[in-house]
């Protein structure tokens, strides 16, 4: 459907640092996407030529306005610059995407066939190397353990007309509306990297917004890491990952998300949580260090200490 004078000015946010390669692929589909108006690229300061790449892209399909930061401001950053230039430029609608997914053909279509009925939503995040399971695990309405596979998250949805209720995985090919961002504000650009997008769900959740995952509308993106590792005999799952900057960032940010929307118990279930994670499911000295010092950030709110990761 190409726009028209009463359809929803749709403007796509797209964040990306140094993955040319991957922001290449997903322009390519976004520019043939007749919906748009616009794409809004933030680069975060890439290394990789991609700011001159971007500035020497052909005025072919939809138009391109493409920004490059002064310095890597992490996902939380670049989102919280894009989604402002977004509603500067007038968008009604933000559609908001990671340079490494890609939504699958006629997706926006499908979302857009709930205008109207939500503030906040998305397509269901698949897993690229295997679409048969979800990127990230959800905890289904009901359920006391989180999902991987796609075909559980049809299940449910098929008893709610295709949809998952207040359940969308923020930042990957997720609708936004301007109504909606005049309430709550921007992504917290502090954040740097992970919970940034959770943070601005939970945010819209306590605003009232109307949340839901159209699980017919599908969003490839690479499953990278070890999130949603089994702990406590697969009772329950831990969000484990290699990387030392993402573990701090996913420490500090989880306390401050805790702390600020669910209380102090839970952010102290989260300490005994990793403590056991880093003591007996993964042992790991070095592990429990730098999960106190994330900890230790978050209850201060210090966020300048992933600084010494960026060097």
């Amino acid at each position: 459907m190409t726009p028209t004078p009463d359809a929803p000015r749709i403007v796509a946010v797209v964040v990306t640092f140094n993955r040319q390669a991957l922001l290449q692929r997903l322009l390519g589909v976004l520019r043939a996407t007749p919906q748009l108006a616009e794409i809004v690229v933030v680069d975060n300061a890439s290394t990789d030529g991609t700011g001159e790449w971007l500035g020497a892209l052909a005025p072919d399909g939809v138009p391109v306005h493409a920004v490059t930061l002064d310095s890597n401001k992490g996902g939380a950053g670049g989102f919280h610059e894009g989604l402002r230039l977004a509603m500067e430029r007038g968008a009604d609608l933000a559609w908001l995407m990671d340079d490494d997914g890609v939504p699958v053909a006629g997706s926006l279509d499908l979302l857009l066939e709930h205008s109207g009925d939500f503030d906040f939503w998305g397509p269901a995040v698949l897993a690229e190397q295997d679409p048969s399971r979800l990127c990230f695990p959800i905890r289904l309405p009901g359920r006391a353990q989180v999902v991987h596979a796609m075909a559980d998250a049809e299940a449910e949805a098929a008893k709610h007309d295709g949809l998952l209720h207040d359940i969308v995985i923020p930042f990957n090919g997720v609708l936004v509306t301007r109504e909606l961002v005049d309430r709550i504000g921007l992504p917290r650009e502090e954040f740097f990297i992970w919970g940034d997008d959770h943070e601005y769900r939970l945010r819209a959740e306590k605003a009232g917004a109307r949340i839901a995952t159209v699980v017919d509308a599908h969003f490839l993106h690479p499953a990278t890491d070890d999130l949603g590792t089994p702990m406590l005999f697969g009772r329950t799952t831990y969000n484990h990952t290699p990387s030392d900057l993402k573990h701090y960032c996913m420490a500090r940010n989880n306390v401050v998300n805790l702390r600020d929307f669910r209380g102090w118990v839970f952010v102290l279930a989260f300490v005994l949580k990793t403590l056991w994670f880093y003591a007996f499911t993964r042992p790991s000295v070095k592990r429990l260090k730098l999960s106190a010092e994330g900890i230790s950030a978050g209850v201060r709110n210090d966020f300048s200490g992933h600084r010494r990761f960026l060097q």
